[in-house]
């Protein structure tokens, strides 16, 4: 168990290591002994989990949809919402997210596959908007897939001109200006009048997954302690 949790951990910092570089460099410019020497790793090591350059790239793009369930809501739609609402934040404050996604958008070219990030976000949009369809949530002409793709490429091209603009300091507040005017192309009206799109949608929804994690921790401990007594 020891070995596999360090396995992990150094996978997470050749990953963490390689998103700041490609960051800072770009892809094409970025080394493996640079990453090598910022993730404090031998190279077998880093053979161990990315057999190139360009799978460790595929690796760091893939952590853009690798992250917590988030709860499950009254409506589809608002878990659609979240999604979008979370993916602006992580890309303001995880810098292996703008990694992912800078490589995924091809800022620093490469000749990168970048199909599959940009294909399982639109998967994963297009089953909320199914299970949304199959609720009562959408209007009837609306198409799960074409209403995916239509989503997936809004916020790609707003995340970019946040980034030129501002350096993404506005993202949240964009993406929520950005659901404001395209969701009532797709939601029935009662559905719309639910949706909370607020800019700071998901620092709230955090906040409350934290406090959730912080009462169960609790729990445990407590149940632990009764074990203890007995």
């Amino acid at each position: 168990m020891a070995r596999q949790t360090r396995a992990i951990q150094t996978r997470e910092s050749i990953l963490l290591a390689a998103a700041a570089v490609f960051d800072e460099r770009g892809y094409g410019s970025a080394t493996l002994s640079e990453i090598l020497a910022r993730a404090g790793v031998t190279k077998g090591a880093l053979y161990f989990h990315f057999a190139s350059k360009e799978e460790l790239a595929h690796g760091v793009m893939e952590a853009q949809l690798d992250f917590e369930p988030l709860p499950p809501q009254v409506t589809k739609l608002q878990e659609l919402v979240d999604q979008g609402m979370m993916m602006a934040h992580r890309l303001r404050h995880e810098p292996l997210v703008r990694a992912s996604v800078g490589l995924a958008m091809a800022q620093w070219g490469g000749g990168l596959d970048r199909v599959l990030p940009f294909r399982s976000w639109i998967d994963r949009l297009a089953t909320l908007l199914v299970e949304a369809q199959k609720q009562g949530e959408l209007l009837p002409y609306v198409d799960p897939e074409e209403a995916a793709q239509m989503l997936a490429g809004a916020f790609s091209g707003i995340q970019e001109l946040s980034q030129v603009l501002c350096e993404r300091k506005d993202l949240e507040h964009r993406i929520s200006r950005l659901l404001h005017y395209v969701l009532p192309s797709i939601a029935l009206p009662p559905v719309l009048a639910m949706l909370d799109i607020s800019e700071d949608r998901a620092q709230r929804v955090l906040t409350s997954m934290q406090a959730a994690a912080a009462a169960e921790r609790q729990e445990n401990k407590g149940e632990e302690a009764d074990k203890d007594q007995c």
